[in-house]
């Protein structure tokens, strides 16, 4: 190639400098550069700022000619090209020169967009945790074709050969704040999705989740399969649960199943709602999750009494014998 470029340059002075700044990326990549080193580069070579910009993160960084990070706010463009990987743009680079453009620019660019390219394919994208929540959704989407996902969980920061764990999340709290606890080793990515919270991540501490937090954690190999895993399980969280795996789920997964209008039509779903936000409904979850008077009583701070004369108040409005081994039928039913 020095032999090539050396033989042109009698012949054609730009065709010569096109070459050599060829060379100068082959040169950047061969050793392997970072973004900001291929940005200060990039500046120093072109005598004036040089940017890059990524979609998905928001990451901007602008270099000075000196080799300091270009200060006060950006100066138009003179000159900008798309960074593409696999046909999606995925970013932007570009000069701020101050007035036309250098005879080299435009070759400049582009070998600056296509190494920018290079590296976020080598390294991913910046160690942050919240994400485009378009890449985020196209992880999870279950219309999406496999291709697509690959890329988007690849722009997002997962290795291909890296397990990915899906959380689906309602809470005040900030989603990059409960992504660093639960998975404080990375990669871990966040976006709010519609009403719901997304966590991708590599792995999941669930004893790490802070109070507070509603989550249900998918199983599937698939983000797309653990992403509906996930929905559901959160559909099953209390605030005796707050945090419920699909895999402990079993067999009660498949009531998400029921259609919402057969459920509420339900008698004793019904019966239930009534009891919505009263004592009674805290003393039932209570004696269903302990499976006796005494560690419900416990639980619930009551002496043992109480906690029978409530259960005998709910079995007249459910008509079911909770202490009895088959339930029913309850006192006053026929």
């Amino acid at each position: 190639m020095e032999a090539l470029a050396e033989r042109l340059s009698g012949l054609d002075p730009h065709v010569d400098g096109v070459i050599r700044v060829v060379l100068f990326y082959d040169t950047l990549m061969r050793r392997r550069v970072d973004l900001p080193a291929l940005a200060r580069a990039s500046a120093g070579l072109a005598e004036c700022v040089a940017g890059i910009r990524l979609h998905g993160t928001g990451r901007e960084i602008r270099m000075a000619p000196d080799g300091r990070e270009a200060s006060g706010p950006p100066a138009p463009a003179s000159g900008t090209s798309p960074i593409t990987l696999d046909e999606e743009e995925i970013g932007v680079v570009w000069l701020e020169r101050d007035g036309p453009s250098g005879p080299l620019d435009a070759a400049l660019l582009e070998r600056l967009a296509i190494a920018a390219a290079g590296v976020v394919e080598r390294y991913g994208p910046a160690r942050t945790t919240m994400a485009d929540p378009a890449l985020v959704e196209l992880a999870v989407s279950a219309d999406g074709d496999e291709a697509a996902r690959a890329r988007a969980l690849r722009l997002l920061g997962f290795a291909a050969d890296l397990p990915v764990r899906v959380v689906a999340v309602r809470s005040s709290l900030p989603l990059d704040r409960i992504g660093a606890l639960i998975c404080p080793a990375r990669p871990v990515k966040a976006a709010s999705l519609a009403d719901v919270g997304v966590i991708l991540a590599g792995a999941v501490a669930p004893d790490r989740f802070p109070p507070g937090v509603r989550a249900g954690v998918g199983a599937a190999p698939s983000p797309d399969r653990s992403w509906r895993q996930a929905r559901t399980a959160l559909r099953f969280t209390t605030p005796r649960r707050p945090v419920v795996h699909h895999d402990d789920l079993g067999a009660l997964a498949l009531l998400a199943e029921i259609p919402p209008d057969a459920v509420r039509g339900n008698a004793d779903v019904a019966a239930i709602a009534r009891m919505a936000g009263s004592e009674d409904l805290d003393t039932l979850d209570a004696y269903c999750a302990t499976g006796s008077l005494r560690g419900a009583a416990d639980l619930l701070h009551l002496h043992h009494s109480s906690v029978s004369r409530r259960l005998e108040q709910i079995a007249k409005v459910l008509g079911i014998d909770l202490t009895a081994p088959k339930g029913w039928p309850g006192p006053g039913s026929p």
